[in-house]
């Protein structure tokens, strides 16, 4: 008997629409016809009420409360933002309550990769030649620099490209702090076998302001050019980019235990079946990468509250516990200083998609770190270093995310996406679409179905064949959607007085 409804934990007292349901039809779970009817029509993705549940009754999905009911909701209703509301409000405090940490089976799971060693002891998953603008004014001289570039060299290495951004001149403070942070991190990430660094001459992050945050460089590999003080920018800008090719030009991948890597993980265009096939998915690979000594890196904060404690308890001590609440707290009062809501969240697109409240979203976004231990929390431009599922500070907005992600030095980033979205950045992004509806419209877009674990493959299966692709795109051996369309993006964040 197909199902037109799907109950995540045996404690909700809502199930998620399988499909578009009309009103009076019987309602089936996991194969078996239950004793209700539905009441009124419930579009795919949406929730149905599987109990009669009072007003201020806690509504409950993935185990645990999503907000409480504002009216009363008979069993067979619609359950969504008309009768439902959040619990969340305001800064609060916490107890490290500590959870033990899960046991994984990685026995099936490829334990090498071939990738590009580099002589800091970093590992690179491509070897491309990066066009970094200190300041976006050189925005446009960065894109022809690299069209030129990718003509003149077209096989000397795994691509050149430009990242035009949104910064670098009339900030001031922490903004201007964070900007110089977040690139000087991009120029030192190991998928940049070299880098050519471009200035206008005038802006605050001219090479004076941006040399010493930089740091130590190879000056074989990363070039700088002030475009006021050259006649042709041009023809010098091509001039350096020769100069890299040919001392990158014979790196070669070598064989590398899995534990070098460093997997991003985001969600954009979330739906319901987020949290239900996409987002636990991501969590076995999390759970895999971090068993085998490698990193998991999770950011998008504002899609944490509400479940934080579930990662809190997931520290490795009470040092890294602090930590977590220092992350969420701050972020918090970043809205507060602003006059603005903390929990204005979910967007419209999500709640079209089935997501009613904050928690619903974030018990759902904080599958993709599945049950890995959190070992560190990171900061704007900041390096992982720590094996283990890492959590970045960062809002939720995709731009802003993955650039933070970037900056992490991840190799490649996972994102989910349940309405779908094409955006893509630096890294190998591989595109996984919650259900199989999007993934047949859109494969110009996705990498992978998740949608499967709803029709014929159970979720051990499921990340089996994405760990593979993971593998292979690591190895090179696959270019993923971003890379073939040319979705390759970057946005700072920024939140201060510009001059």
């Amino acid at each position: 008997m197909k199902s037109n409804f799907i109950q995540i934990h045996p404690k909700d007292n809502v199930a998620v629409a399988l499909e578009d349901v009309k009103k009076g039809c019987d309602v089936i779970i996991n194969g078996f016809s239950q004793r209700m009817e539905v009441l009124e029509d419930i579009s795919f993705g949406h929730k149905i009420a599987l109990d009669d549940i009072k007003k201020g009754d806690m509504v409950i999905k993935y185990g645990a409360p999503i907000g409480h009911a504002v009216t009363s909701i008979k069993k067979g209703m619609w359950v969504h933002t008309h009768n439902v509301r959040t619990n969340l409000e305001g800064k609060l405090e916490y107890t490290y309550n500590p959870v033990p940490a899960k046991k994984v089976d990685v026995r099936n799971r490829g334990r090498f990769f071939e990738g590009y060693k580099r002589a800091d002891g970093s590992v690179g998953t491509r070897n491309e030649i990066w066009i970094i603008p200190t300041v976006s004014c050189v925005n446009t001289t960065a894109n022809t620099l690299a069209k030129l570039a990718q003509e003149l060299y077209p096989d000397s290495c795994d691509g050149i490209f430009a990242y035009p951004h949104n910064a670098g001149c009339s900030q001031l403070g922490e903004d201007f702090e964070i900007t110089q942070k977040i690139l000087a991190s991009i120029v030192h990430h190991p998928n940049a076998g070299g880098v050519l660094l471009l200035s206008l001459g005038c802006e605050n992050n001219d090479f004076e302001h941006f040399i010493p945050v930089l740091g130590d460089y190879d000056p074989k590999r990363i070039k700088f050019l002030v475009t006021q003080d050259v006649e042709d920018e041009i023809e010098e800008g091509l001039r350096l980019i020769g100069e890299i090719v040919e001392n990158i030009k014979d790196d070669k991948r070598e064989l590398l235990p899995v534990s070098s890597l460093k997997i991003a993980f985001k969600c954009g265009g979330s739906d319901a079946f987020s949290g239900i096939t996409a987002n636990p998915l991501c969590g076995h690979i999390a759970e895999t990468v971090t068993a085998l000594g490698g990193s998991a890196i999770l950011t998008e904060v504002p899609e944490m509250f509400g479940a934080e404690t579930f990662l809190m308890n997931r520290a490795d001590s009470q040092e890294t516990f602090r930590k977590v609440v220092e992350m969420i707290n701050s972020f918090k009062q970043y809205y507060i200083d602003h006059n603005q809501p903390i929990y204005e969240n979910p967007s419209p697109g999500n709640k079209r998609g089935g997501i009613t409240t904050l928690e619903e979203k974030s018990l759902g976004c904080i599958q993709k770190g599945g049950q890995a231990t959190v070992t560190d929390t990171l900061y704007y431009g900041e390096h992982c270093k720590k094996a283990g599922l890492n959590l970045m500070i960062g809002p939720g907005n995709d731009s802003i995310s993955i650039t933070n992600l970037l900056s992490s030095g991840a190799q490649i980033l996972l994102f989910t996406t349940g309405r779908g979205n094409p955006l893509g950045t630096a890294i190998p992004t591989i595109k996984i679409s919650t259900n199989t509806n999007l993934y047949n419209r859109k494969k110009q877009w996705i990498d992978f179905d998740a949608g499967i674990i709803l029709e014929n493959k159970s979720f051990e299966e499921a990340a089996d064949e994405l760990w593979d692709l993971i593998i292979d795109v690591a190895s090179g051996r696959r270019k993923t959607k971003n890379e073939v369309n040319g979705y390759r993006e970057i946005m700072i964040f920024k939140q201060g007085v510009i001059l």
